[in-house]
């Protein structure tokens, strides 16, 4: 896979641009709410980063543990918050602790097992979204909306002291109209006050969803992440 080429300043303002919009959206809500953009930087070469990154953008996201820890190390002296979005293989779970502090991820028990242990050996903090499939597409991975409870409880149960549960995270529906966009993301939104409410997690407010063709409808609903890839990187040349 080969990236097709965005210049620095293309990139500058491209984040400008996508900036403005989350501002507007924000305002149009009413919400006083800061939204972290998380710029979606797999595919993407170290210099793309760089110009992110010199352009003020802190918060990167990679899918994959073995194209992401280069990246991460190359930039490791800057203070940068890096989360992994992906579905996470059991055999890199290992890759996780020490370059992440955030997973979006999270859709099984025995994956929480595991990334504690190789946490606690690390002596990392991993900041936890429970990803959610409220569309219920077979393509997609994730808890299944009514199955959320039962997956916190035992969660809760399990005390994963190094990864504090954070909130939840969702794909949207693959080219709908504005209304079942806004019908998936405001499903999520119920969850999170739900299980929010229902096991007193005071910390569990995040709701990372929307991507660069919806989060727009995202930031409607209450998102407080969106990850956004190809309007500030352009799009990944599969050609090649």
């Amino acid at each position: 896979m080969q990236v097709v080429n965005q210049t620095f300043d293309a990139i500058a303002s491209n984040l400008f641009h996508v900036r403005q919009s989350i501002d507007a959206a924000r305002t149009r809500t009413g919400s006083s709410d800061a939204i972290r953009l998380i710029a979606v930087s797999k595919g993407h070469s170290k210099e793309a980063i760089a110009a992110a990154i010199a352009a003020g953008q802190k918060d990167f996201a990679e899918s994959t543990a073995q194209d992401a820890v280069p990246k991460i190390s190359h930039h490791a002296s800057l203070s940068i918050d890096w989360h992994f979005i992906g579905h996470l293989q059991t055999n890199k779970i290992k890759f996780i602790p020490g370059n992440f502090s955030w997973l979006h991820s999270l859709d099984s028990l025995d994956l929480a097992r595991k990334l504690f242990r190789h946490a606690q050996e690390k002596s990392s903090i991993i900041n936890i979204l429970i990803e959610v499939n409220v569309t219920a597409d077979p393509k997609k991975h994730g808890i299944a909306p009514n199955a959320l409870p039962g997956f916190i409880e035992k969660l809760l149960k399990e005390d994963f002291t190094a990864l504090p549960l954070r909130g939840l995270m969702t794909i949207g529906p693959h080219e709908a109209e504005e209304k079942e966009i806004r019908a998936c993301f405001a499903t999520l939104r119920w969850l999170r006050d739900d299980c929010q409410q229902r096991f007193g997690l005071k910390d569990f407010t995040e709701l990372s969803m929307g991507m660069s063709s919806d989060y727009i409808e995202a930031i409607k609903e209450g998102a407080t992440m969106v990850r956004v890839g190809t309007a500030i990187f352009g799009e990944r040349d599969y050609s090649k």
